[in-house]
């Protein structure tokens, strides 16, 4: 056994596959108060956790597509559209228009599972085209413009921008979502069920899964939390659009990643999600922190990016890189 051989092993071990994603987000948190001093405050991780939320929620729906060896490219538009439904929806209908916009969502994750399903249409095509869908219907319900929550609609969101022993709300929210979800894939049999149609479809069959049923329930829950983080961004922003949530398509599927969730299925959870969503969290606003000039942001996050999803990619899952 040679050294470089023996270093590999250790790399690819799967403790240590593991353990990268943590210790890249420690080191980014070094790296930012060295460079910062005062970026560890109690404020500062506040709104850290408060900016990540609505990141989190989106990432832990796109999850449950990717633990399938699936994606879902539909988010940002459900998103969007959930946003709009809310802001529209909240003069009329006050609280009511809370489920009614999540529902949009449930209702648009299973459109994007039966499409997959049934008509046998890869998932990136078939959530590509139900994406495109939601987004001229939002476009049409919204007259293509931003539509701002009126004083009497801000009495029905401001639960949501309240603050309990400190914490903002949405922390919690995200933090309750977290848990159920994390829940509902290690101790539920449609859990294990999607872990075991993304480590092996064919096995999953002969195992007497209902593939296709796995399927479609966790495309509809990536559609229903998709909507949940557009109707939590709505009430921060206190208006919505069709297009509010555009940006957030990309950080998303990178934080599942960058966590260490195997792009191919079967490997993966919520948990690593919580840690992708803070390091893309931390390289946006460590970039402010440290005075990265505005224009060139995107540029070193994509750079940035690049960078942990090479380090903290399970390669022992991919067969071959294409």
């Amino acid at each position: 056994m040679n050294e470089g051989f023996s270093i590999r092993q250790v790399f690819e071990g799967k403790w240590t596959q593991g353990a990268i994603p943590l210790v890249l987000l420690v080191a980014l948190l070094l790296i930012i108060e060295i460079a910062a001093p005062g970026f560890l405050t109690g404020e500062t991780l506040a709104l850290l956790f408060a900016n990540t939320a609505v990141l989190f929620i989106l990432a832990t729906g796109v999850t449950f597509a990717i633990l399938l060896g699936g994606i879902d490219l539909s988010i940002q538009a459900v998103a969007s559209l959930a946003s709009v439904m809310l802001a529209q929806l909240l003069p009329t209908l006050g609280f009511a228009a809370f489920p009614v916009a999540i529902l949009s969502g449930l209702a648009f994750g299973l459109l994007s599972g039966i499409v997959h399903v049934k008509l046998r249409v890869p998932s990136f095509v078939a959530t590509l085209a139900t994406g495109g869908v939601v987004t001229g219907l939002a476009l049409w319900v919204s007259n293509g413009r931003a539509i701002t929550i009126e004083e009497a609609g801000r009495e029905k969101t401001a639960w949501i921008n309240a603050t309990i022993f400190g914490l903002p709300m949405v922390v919690l929210i995200s933090a309750l979502i977290g848990i159920v979800s994390f829940l509902v894939l290690r101790y539920t049999r449609f859990g294990r069920q999607a872990i075991a149609v993304g480590a092996g479809e064919p096995a999953a069959w002969a195992a007497g899964i209902n593939v296709d049923r796995t399927k479609i329930i966790a495309f509809a829950a990536s559609g229903m939390l998709a909507a949940i983080a557009g109707v939590v961004l709505a009430a921060r922003l206190s208006s919505g659009s069709p297009v509010l949530a555009n940006q957030l398509l990309l950080p998303a599927i990178a934080a599942v990643i960058v966590g260490g969730t195997a792009i191919t299925g079967g490997l993966g959870g919520v948990a690593r999600t919580a840690v992708g969503a803070l390091i893309i969290s931390i390289v946006r606003i460590g970039m402010t922190f440290v005075g990265v000039n505005i224009f060139l942001e995107n540029m070193v996050f994509g750079a940035v990016l690049i960078a942990a999803v090479a380090i903290t990619i399970d390669r022992s899952k991919i067969a071959v890189i294409k």
